[in-house]
This record gives C-alpha cells, structure tokens and sequence, in this order.
C-alpha cells in the first residue's frame, strides 16, 4: 500500500493491491486497525492508515502530521459506507479510481474530511470493449 498526501491539493492518493484493500475495508469496518505503507515514507508518502471508532456523525479523513498516518476515525454507518466503496473498489475487474470527496449532505464523511483518491489494483482508466458493428 502507498499513500501519498499531495500538499497542493490536500488530497491522499492510496494505491494498494486487492488484498490490502480489502484488509482496509475490514479495519473501517470493524472500527479499529493499523495498516503500514509497503514502502517507506519519503517526501510525501505517508507511513500508513490507522482506523478508530469515533462518535461520528459520519466518517472524518485527516492527517496525524506526527505519525505521518492517514487516520479514519468515524461512526459505524458511516464507516460501512466508506468500507464498502473500498471492498468495491478491491472486487472491481477493471482500472481506474474513486474519488471520496466531502460535499454537504454526503452520506458518510464528515465536514472537515480530506478528499481521497482510491485507485484499482489493476491501475489505469478502465477499458471498454469496442461494440460490435451492427449486420
């Protein structure tokens, strides 16, 4: 797993095998874990994912700057709806990404959240198959 906080923006870019995706899910799910980055942190990679069980409402994305952790902390619903776009994203066949943007009235993060990209195991923009030409 590699998790990179791009200063500009603000955004965390989490890039992860099927495998590490869903044992993320599983952490956000259950309310707890400490997931650790497969390289070493540098510049602006991040060292890992800590998950915690918070009040809520809803699921808040932040950075702890002393650990150099991604840290997902939230209420149980909100963190099935974040554990479920990641099991999503782990199952899916194809490339591409998934964009966890707050916005007001989302259904699970919380105000105050930062955005997280979530791309395939498999990389890339998904494919689409040419349509076959009509007899």
């Amino acid at each position: 797993m590699r998790l990179v906080s791009d200063p500009l923006y603000g955004e965390i870019d989490l890039t992860a095998t099927a495998e590490e995706l869903r044992r993320l899910a599983g952490a956000v799910a259950d309310g707890e874990g400490l997931l650790g980055a497969t390289t070493p942190p540098r510049d602006h990679e991040l060292a890992g994912v800590e998950v915690r069980t918070t009040p809520g409402p809803g699921v808040l994305l932040h950075l702890d700057s002393a650990g150099r952790t991604l840290v997902i902390s939230g209420d149980s619903a909100g963190r099935a709806g974040l554990a479920e776009n990641l099991r999503e994203m782990a199952c899916a066949g194809d490339g591409g990404h998934l964009h966890i943007d707050y916005f007001p009235g989302h259904f699970y993060l919380a105000e105050g959240s930062l955005p997280l990209v979530v791309n395939s195991p498999h990389g890339g923009m998904p494919t689409r198959r040419p349509s076959r030409p009509q007899a």
